[in-house]
């Protein structure tokens, strides 16, 4: 079992930066691939952001060149570094687990988080 708690999440300006944090408690936290979601009213929960085990990245092309994913194994921690803000990138966020690899669909993850709020002001 992994637990993930999400912080960070705010109201930011257009053009502005936030830093969502996960933290995660269970076992093995390094084997596991960590997947960032979002979802706004209204629509299906996307895809933003995925770090394998090994540090491998993947980006979804709306967010590619303005956010950033890490992770701090001896943290039990994974990042999401957002910048240049727009309000598109509002919505809830959320952290995700899975066994081996990053997959971009979000059937794929065993373990989610509650999800923290991003608001973008115009």
């Amino acid at each position: 079992q992994v637990q993930l708690v999400e912080s960070g999440g705010g109201l930011v300006q257009t053009g502005g930066s936030l830093r969502l944090s996960c933290a995660a408690s269970g076992r093995a936290f390094s084997n596991y691939a960590m997947g960032w979601f979002r979802q706004a009213p209204g629509k299906e929960r996307e895809f933003v952001s995925g770090i394998n085990w090994s540090g491998g990245t993947s980006y979804a092309d709306s967010v590619k060149g303005r956010f950033t994913i890490s992770r701090d194994n001896a943290k039990n921690a994974v990042y999401l570094q957002m910048s240049i803000l727009k309000p598109e990138d509002a919505a809830v966020y959320y952290c995700a687990a899975r066994n081996k690899n990053v997959r971009t669909d979000p059937g794929a993850y065993e373990y989610w988080g509650q999800g923290t709020q991003v608001t973008v002001s115009s």
